[in-house]
């Protein structure tokens, strides 16, 4: 017998859908709850590091997901000016164990696609256009309020709403996301068969300059500055200000910059940090994946530890008959320490590229995060 009978997710993002989908296939009712009008998703490209791909493998959805992608291993450091020259190939460590690649890269909205596919045919009820706007405890199960109606009773509701939870807020958690000072370009473009593995550029105008393969005709590339005030800006104007500012970076920029000219779309976001202190539940409501923890991804861990969350929360639900302190004590000693590990090294690599840090030991870092999390969580 499960922890839960019936559950209300909030949020149709990567660590909502994958708790929907575990509990469904667990015989769970659930209820998928988005303030959106449908499950488009926002984004150009998302990179998935290994520990992601095996909870895709638990998920059910890693066949899917592996065709809809690009695998690859390692990584490349080229340098800015004339001829990008290769300075480093890296080797990656395998966080998800040998029988995953090292990392992949995919396009955001298909990912998003597939997780919802699986959590359909799993049995999850979603409702969109539902904005939750209260939540009412008693010790056994919490009545859900959207547009200020009831919406049922509910063994436990799971906020996986993102980095503006509303969750978040109605459990009366003051934590939230601030900036860390570095905002960043995405654009969506075609892939040069060069690029077989994700490339970064240090130096020049910006902090970092890079791209990921996505498939086999495509890839996504960024741009991180400084953080700046890009409000108000038409399509034209975005995709203008990333090719200037790519201008220092030769080899495949050359045809990211062709793709740019031809009208790629380019979209502008603040990196964030932050990290919910223990305990992320208030009774029967639990807060998981951004709502919990955001942090830059110098690291590409945030989907990953998301994942990780809906994983661990609802192995234990399964697992577990009952919704008690021992269940709660087992789901923060197995996550929080992980989770602030990713944040607090993801944000001292952005701070040591915000201070022009050149001593500092970035890929002892790197490579000491990424064998903590080769364990499984």
């Amino acid at each position: 017998m499960t922890a839960v009978q019936k559950v209300a997710i909030i949020g149709s993002g990567v660590a909502g859908l994958a708790a929907g989908i575990q509990l469904a296939k667990a015989g769970v009712e659930v209820h998928l709850y988005e303030s959106r009008a449908d499950i488009g998703a926002l984004g150009s490209g998302i990179s998935l590091q290994g520990n992601a791909l095996r909870v895709f493998d638990a998920l059910g959805v890693w066949e899917d997901v592996q065709k809809a992608g690009f695998t690859f291993e390692g990584l490349n450091l080229r340098a800015p000016g004339p001829g990008a020259p290769i300075v480093a190939a890296l080797p990656d460590v395998k966080t998800g164990g040998p029988d995953y690649p090292a990392a992949m890269g995919m396009p955001r909205p298909e990912l998003t696609r597939i997780l919802f596919e699986h959590a359909q045919r799993a049995g999850v009820q979603p409702h969109f256009g539902a904005k939750v706007t209260g939540l009412e405890q008693s010790d056994d199960s919490v009545e859900l309020l959207v547009d200020g109606e009831s919406a049922g009773s509910f063994d436990l509701v799971i906020g996986a709403d993102g980095l503006n939870s509303t969750v978040r807020s109605l459990m009366g958690i003051e934590t939230k996301p601030e900036p860390n000072g570095m905002g960043i370009w995405r654009t969506f473009v075609s892939r040069p068969a060069e690029v077989e593995r994700s490339e970064l550029y240090y130096g020049g105008p910006v902090y970092i300059a890079g791209y990921t393969p996505t498939g086999e005709n495509s890839m996504y590339a960024f741009l991180v500055e400084k953080a700046q005030d890009r409000t108000g800006l038409d399509d034209a104007e975005a995709s203008r200000i990333m090719l200037e500012e790519s201008r220092a970076y030769d080899g495949p920029w050359n045809s990211i910059r062709a793709d740019l000219e031809k009208g790629a779309h380019a979209n502008y976001t603040w990196f964030t940090k932050h990290l919910v202190p223990a305990p992320w539940n208030r009774g029967r409501v639990v807060i998981i994946g951004d709502a919990a923890h955001s942090c830059p991804p110098t690291i590409a861990q945030g989907a990953a530890q998301g994942l990780e969350d809906a994983y661990v929360l609802t192995e234990l639900l399964v697992q577990r008959d009952a919704v008690d302190e021992t269940l709660w004590d087992l789901f923060h000693a197995r996550r929080i320490p992980r989770a602030t590990a990713v944040v607090e090294a993801s944000s001292q690599l952005a701070q040591w590229q915000i201070d022009g840090n050149r001593d500092a030991d970035a890929g002892g870092l790197i490579f000491g995060i990424a064998h903590q999390m080769a364990q499984p969580a």
